[in-house]
């Protein structure tokens, strides 16, 4: 309790004009005096979800939802982010409400239907991890064709190849796929790592190696593994690269966080994927979840993953599109 307080006490003190903070509290405590905006908002201090999916959750309609979201966001309580048609809400990472609801949340003690609320997003996030997974195990056949219609003439694994630093003793390529840039990896370092959720692109990645190469002790290792828990020990790799996988995660920080994790002191990682735009055909024909990240949104996420920006190149492609190449390092400790 007395932590609480310190925190209530730590929000007014912040403040500049108490009169003026204390009517935008009344504000926030209004918008919180519904049973079910505080279920929403206790959904997005965990997750952030789109409309339909937190209909989805609560199982109500989309005009009740989004109007209960509306006030949230109005008094602070709730961030937007548009992508294209769809719109995703979270709680406020900085500011005012994020001090608010830092103060205040603790008081709320989380009831049966607020518990079941995280479960069921929870269980909302992991079929979503689900159906990504069946729908590259289902593409996996094409999917080097599908690359090629979107990058054209560009060779990108050729170009991550060369962001290899010399000497390289471990590389690694995460959401690997077919092996394309692994196999070019493989002719500037002494080992390299292939990691995927997909078992059938795995299958097919095995198929550019020989069984020496892949045998145990041999220069290859190719791991089935989910990025936001990769299955390789703190500080193994040298290198890292992942390439046009970001959009297709819902939390493209926590995989960021864990490729810090498996990075030595000093070591780089090739980030690779589309800028922004308004493609939508990308969400139904490449399962994209993100349509890109602007420059400012990619150096912010990589930022909070504590990994420093080196370089950043956009790189035109097909179909209206383009990619941003981003070096970037783990500082040395």
């Amino acid at each position: 309790m007395r932590k609480n307080k310190y925190s209530y006490q730590n929000f007014l003190i912040q403040t500049r004009n108490p009169v003026e903070a204390m009517s935008q509290a009344l504000h926030c405590f209004k918008a919180l005096s519904d049973e079910t905006r505080l279920r929403l908002l206790h959904i997005l201090l965990h997750y952030e979800l789109s409309v339909n999916e937190l209909v989805s959750i609560l199982r109500m309609g989309q005009s009740r939802v989004s109007r209960h979201l509306k006030i949230l966001a109005e008094a602070g309580l709730l961030t937007s982010r548009r992508d294209g048609l769809w719109v995703f809400y979270m709680a406020p990472e900085r500011g005012y409400g994020k001090d608010f609801l830092a103060a205040v949340v603790p008081f709320v003690d989380a009831d049966e239907t607020m518990r079941a609320d995280l479960d069921e997003a929870a269980r909302l996030i992991e079929e979503r991890a689900r159906k990504t997974r069946q729908f590259f195990n289902a593409i996996a056949e094409d999917w080097d064709e599908l690359n090629r219609e979107v990058l054209g003439s560009f060779d990108l694994a050729a170009e991550v190849a060369a962001a290899l630093p010399d000497r390289c003793a471990l590389a690694v390529d995460l959401g690997c796929g077919t092996g394309t840039v692994l196999e070019q990896l493989l002719h500037r370092a002494a080992g390299v790592i292939g990691v995927d959720g997909s078992p059938r692109m795995l299958e097919l990645c095995k198929r550019r190696f020989s069984p020496e190469q892949l045998e145990e002790g041999g220069p290859i290792s190719l791991r089935i593994g989910e990025l936001d828990h990769l299955p390789l020990r703190d500080g193994e790799a040298s290198f890292a690269s992942i390439n046009l996988v970001l959009h297709h995660l819902s939390s493209p920080v926590v995989a960021l966080k864990e490729i810090r994790r498996i990075l030595r002191a000093g070591g780089q990682v090739l980030v690779t994927d589309f800028d922004k735009h308004g493609d939508e055909s990308m969400r139904t024909d490449y399962g994209d979840r993100w349509l890109g990240f602007s420059e400012e949104q990619m150096r912010g996420m990589l930022a909070e993953a504590g990994l420093d920006v080196c370089s950043v190149r956009r790189q035109p492609v097909s179909r209206g599109l383009a990619l941003l190449m981003v070096l970037a390092e783990k500082q040395q400790a």
